[in-house]
Order: C-alpha cells, then structure tokens, then sequence
C-alpha cells in the first residue's frame, strides 16, 4: 500500500477517534437514539470532511507511536466532550433543585434513551436544552469547534492535559447561571413554604405536611411553563460558555 494512501488511513483514524467521544457520549447527541453502526458511519464522514485536519498533522510511521497518538486523540475528544457534558449536567442539577423544591423529589420519569429513572423537571429541563440546541444551530457550532480543534491541536501533537484553571473557571460560570435559571421559581416556592408555615401557626389543627404539598404542587404546575419559557435564554447562554470551553479544555499542542 502507497505510504500516501497509508498515511491519510491513519490520519482519519486519529481524526475519528478524536470526533468520536463528542458524537458517542456528549449530550444532546445521547438524547436521540441511533444505532452506533450509524454513529460510527457519521464519526467516520465527519471526520473525513474535516479540511484541516491534515494541516500541521505530525503523524507517527511506528505502529506503537500511532497508538499512542490514538490514546492521545481520544483524550482530546473526551475533553472536548467534557464541556457540554458539564453544561448538561447543571441544567438538569437547576432542575433536579426545583423538583426538591417542589416537593417532586420522589418523582421519578423512565428516560426513553437509557430506560434509567429520571427526575421529572430535571427531565424537562434537560430536553428543554436539547431543543434550544438544535433551534439555535448548535450542531453547526460543534462542527466549527471541532474544525478549529485541528487548528489548535494539530493530529498527533496533543500533550498538556485539561487546564483545571479553565475547567474551574467553567465549572463556576455555569453552577451561577444554571441555577439562576430556576432561581424564582425556587424563590416563589420558598414563599409558599413560608406562608404555609406561619398559617400552621395559626391553625394547628391544620395538616401542614399534606397541604403544603398539595399548594406546592399546584403552584409549581401554575409556573413551570413560564420558568422553562424564561429560562430559554439563560440555557442558550450556559450553551455557549460550553462551545467557547470545549477549545480551552482541550490539551494543548505538547
């Protein structure tokens, strides 16, 4: 086999097995089901559309180099994926929040992707990111991402592991605005608690235990819709702190 044809093989494989992670295991992409033989024709495409991948490549002759340049591929795809896991995850933490709140804490939905019980806002919310994913391009933006990823860290010359700076400084950017998504909702459930608390003070006979859920609950019907209708901007926000982390906590060119 040409050495050529040998190299651009091995360049795709690398390129794959950095795309890989991003499309197998980051949401929303887990929230839709596909058979992997699918994902892996769709990793594959990709990742031979990738004009600059070939750009700046230093790509190993050694068979025990190219693994280890594998390994090192996969971690960057891992990286890349840690971002939007992270952004997810909050957004369904925020939601989990108000369930406690709501007193939904053992309220529980089956997850139709992994057949797992799932907190019932936490699930909403969760999809609701999803669907402002996709309305607002953001698979266009993680394909631009993952372009420039090859720009940044040209196949086979990743090195310096995930910055914790930049995973911290994330971290903390979106905890305060995931949380502010459910903040008045939680805010407006908190009065409620109040109100029924000092009301048990004047009524003692009353059942606090099973008004107070039964208030809460319908309270909580009364705003969610409005709470996820606001919250659309403020999960478009945390979406793209996520696509401008996904670069940063990438290794660096080593």
């Amino acid at each position: 086999m040409p050495e050529a044809v040998t190299g651009q093989i091995g360049a795709l494989l690398l390129a794959a097995l950095r795309l890989g992670p991003v499309l197998a295991f980051a949401p929303p992409f887990t929230l839709v089901r596909m058979p992997m033989i699918v994902r892996a024709v769709l990793v594959v495409a990709l990742a031979a559309a990738m004009p600059t991948m070939m750009r700046d490549a230093a790509l190993p002759s050694r068979a025990a180099e190219l693994a280890i340049a594998g390994v090192r591929e996969l971690g960057v795809g891992i990286a890349l994926a840690l971002a939007l896991q992270i952004a997810f995850a909050m957004i369904a933490v925020a939601g989990r929040a108000l369930d406690i709140q709501a007193a939904f804490g053992l309220a529980f939905i089956i997850d139709p992707k992994t057949g797992a019980q799932t907190p019932l806002i936490g699930a909403l919310f969760t999809y609701a990111a999803a669907a402002v994913f996709f309305a607002t391009g953001g698979p266009l933006d993680v394909v631009r991402v993952l372009a420039l990823s090859y720009r940044q860290v040209p196949l086979g010359s990743a090195g310096t592991p995930v910055d914790i700076g930049s995973l911290l400084a994330f971290l903390t950017a979106t905890s305060v605005a995931a949380f502010g998504l459910v903040g008045l909702a939680v805010t407006l459930l908190f009065v409620v608690d109040l109100t029924v608390a000092l009301s048990s003070r004047t009524m003692p006979q009353m059942n606090v235990l099973v008004l107070g859920f039964q208030v809460k609950a319908i309270v909580t019907l009364l705003v969610l819709p409005a709470t996820i209708g606001l919250a659309s901007a403020g999960i478009a926000r945390i979406l793209r702190l996520a696509l401008e982390a996904m670069l940063s906590l990438a290794p660096h060119h080593g």
